[in-house]
């Protein structure tokens, strides 16, 4: 059998970010402040992220290198293993060869730490004592309290209540590595308040944690904000992921035909596939596929549209240019808490515009069907976000199989799922259930959308 593991040398692991904006073929449009309506100058930001993070944000240089600091925690999990799924591939009876980057390595166990270490570490450069954010799952408020750990910093996180019920061990996590996490809406912010006076049973969503982390920072002087996705500088740090990918492929001898990948706010997959879509872009590999795989539930890029609107419920961030299902749309409580997001990257939603990447819905209980297949070929049990974006590789796979192509697809495996086993308990009891498109509460939500005058 032919190798099934691509390992790289800790010296051969990136020492820089790429930063795909100067290669656009059009400008991505700009961040409009919601006050003024006209796009956010750094200092603008600057009550609520460390410059650091700010010039990286509008950075015109196509890589940004990353401090040793940076780089010498990352060497404690990264780089991390590229795998080829012989035993997927045999059980699917496809043509197809499948690979995928695996992040669960990590100490929190997902990709989220290739932002949280680098956001912790320019906020103490600036001399930032404490921060403010929000999690779905709780993948990334535990990457950023194990990053906040290292840097000697205090972490407050907003964590939606579904989830916060639903993921009791990530709060552990975070609380283990010295954070303090509450469920959202709560009564700790003017935001959580009036939410929770609006529908005191409120699930909570993402935009309405950002609501609350965002306010947190910007009433109190010692406080930063921190944001897990979205933001061009969090999918800058997660191109450490595709860059290594990259040089893995050419160890395999393949190029990818399609890349997969799950989306909530998009970081993890940008920071696969956004190093190789510069092939595309150049004409170097024209017929390149990117599959972004979102819930049916949640169907941002496949039914929102492309608007201006808020990244948080109450209307307290800038305005970004982005595929929304209206910031005012809770989402329902499905398991891939990481994915129940209104919005979606500027940076991926820019790309679906031109027409450089594509995007799936998916129901839920297909996609656990697809994790158990994964956890019964390849042996890891992935998170139900990953599990997105395995039902999307299979999918692709059985079609190569109908067609008797010999594509390769190139997975991208954002965590493990070691901590969502109340969910798999739900498929496994034949409990878990799909959740219907609400359609009409999204064009209730739509229309709340901001007036942006010339958009």
């Amino acid at each position: 059998m032919e190798r099934v593991m691509y390992f790289l040398d800790q010296k051969d692991m990136p020492t820089h970010w790429y930063n795909v904006l100067p290669d656009f073929p059009e400008p991505l449009p700009a961040v409009l402040h919601p006050g003024t309506g006209q796009p956010v100058t750094p200092d603008d930001l600057a009550p609520l992220f460390p410059m650091g993070l700010i010039l990286q944000e509008f950075s015109p240089e196509n890589y940004i290198e990353i401090p040793d600091e940076v780089q010498e925690i990352y060497r404690t999990w990264r780089p991390t293993t590229l795998h080829r799924a012989y035993r997927l591939e045999k059980a699917l009876d496809t043509p197809a060869k499948i690979f995928y980057k695996y992040e669960g390595t990590s100490q929190p166990g997902s990709h989220k730490p290739n932002t949280a270490v680098a956001q912790a570490y320019y906020n103490k450069e600036e001399g930032i004592k404490r921060i403010a954010t929000e999690t779905g799952a709780g993948q990334w408020g535990s990457s950023l309290a194990f990053g906040c750990m290292l840097f000697g910093i205090e972490l407050k996180v907003y964590m939606v209540k579904i989830s916060y019920h639903q993921k009791p061990y990530r709060r552990i996590m975070m609380e283990t590595w010295g954070a303090q996490c509450v469920p959202s809406p709560s009564l700790d912010t003017n935001a959580g308040r009036n939410m929770l006076a609006k529908d005191p049973d409120s699930p909570g969503s993402l935009g309405m944690a950002i609501s609350e982390a965002v306010e947190d920072a910007a009433t109190r002087e010692d406080t930063h904000y921190s944001l897990g996705s979205v933001l061009n500088h969090v999918l800058l740090h997660q191109t450490i992921i595709g860059q290594e990918a990259m040089k893995q492929m050419e160890m395999a001898d393949c190029y990818p035909d399609i890349i997969v990948g799950c989306i909530g706010g998009g970081s993890n997959f940008a920071g696969m596939f956004l190093p190789f879509i510069r092939d595309k872009i150049t004409g170097r590999k024209p017929d390149l596929r990117i599959v972004n795989v979102e819930p049916e539930s949640c169907p941002t890029l496949t039914k929102g549209l492309y608007a201006y609107d808020f990244g948080d419920v109450a209307g307290m961030t800038p305005l970004l240019k982005m595929f929304t299902l209206g910031h005012e749309f809770i989402p329902p409580p499905v398991h891939a808490g990481g994915l129940r997001y209104h919005g979606m990257a500027p940076i991926i939603c820019h790309l679906h515009k031109l027409g450089l990447v594509e995007a799936v819905a998916v129901p839920q209980v297909a996609t656990f069907e697809a994790g158990v297949t994964f956890a019964r070929t390849e042996g890891i049990i992935s998170a139900p976000e990953t599990n997105h974006a395995i039902r999307a590789t299979i999918d692709e796979a059985l079609k190569c199989k109908e067609s008797g192509e010999s594509k390769v697809i190139l997975l991208a495996h954002s965590g493990h799922g070691h901590f969502d086993m109340a969910a798999y308990e739900s498929y496994l009891s034949g409990k878990l259930a799909d959740y219907e498109y609400p359609e009409e509460k999204v064009e209730e939500a739509l229309a709340s959308l901001p007036t942006v005058p010339g958009t």
